[in-house]
């Protein structure tokens, strides 16, 4: 079996028209597909709409809006969920202006040595990062295959590793007279 690529990432969202201006006319991923769903593979019955939006390698970010299913939205810290996407140097500056400019929760820019980032928070909460590489700074793939190993064996056996126990200060006591 070989994966040949993202076609798509799904993610629930609060209402399908708020959601379509982040991406489309902020962002600028068009709406390319819908598809209304009123049953599930499983029989159950629902009224939900998936939106998809297209990024330029083919792969589309999509969402739920799915009123008769409770879900509980929340602002997502940033390790816990965002979605990266790529765009070159120009465009980064570009965007933070406009995220400034139009409001919305803007972060950035992070300089991570091979790619710097910006960060939005869109209208469901998730973090949205823009990221552009800097250019030469990237060693070839199997030098990046090679170091995210060994940096993920060092992690583990860091966390394997037996946790010494910190003495706790003496306490003095008073002494029988």
């Amino acid at each position: 079996m070989t994966i040949k690529g993202l076609h798509h990432s799904a993610y629930r969202c609060r209402d399908s028209e708020e959601t379509r201006k982040f991406y489309e006319d902020f962002l600028g991923l068009p709406l390319s597909h819908t598809l209304e769903i009123q049953e599930t593979k499983t029989g159950r019955k629902t009224d939900t709409l998936h939106t998809f939006y297209a990024m330029g390698d083919g792969s589309c970010l999509a969402f739920f809006e799915a009123p008769d299913m409770p879900f509980a939205f929340k602002k997502q810290k940033d390790f816990d969920l965002h979605i990266a996407l790529e765009v070159d140097p120009a465009t980064l500056e570009r965007m933070l202006a406009k995220g400034k400019k139009a409001g919305i929760e803007t972060r950035g820019i992070s300089d991570h040595r091979f790619i710097r980032s910006i960060y939005f928070r869109d209208p469901n909460g998730y973090v949205i990062e823009l990221t552009a590489k800097v250019a030469g700074v990237l060693p070839e793939r199997d030098i990046l295959v090679k170091d995210a190993h060994s940096k993920l064996n060092k992690w583990q056996k860091a966390k394997r590793a037996p946790k010494r126990a910190v003495a706790a200060p003496k306490r003095k006591t008073k002494k029988a007279a």
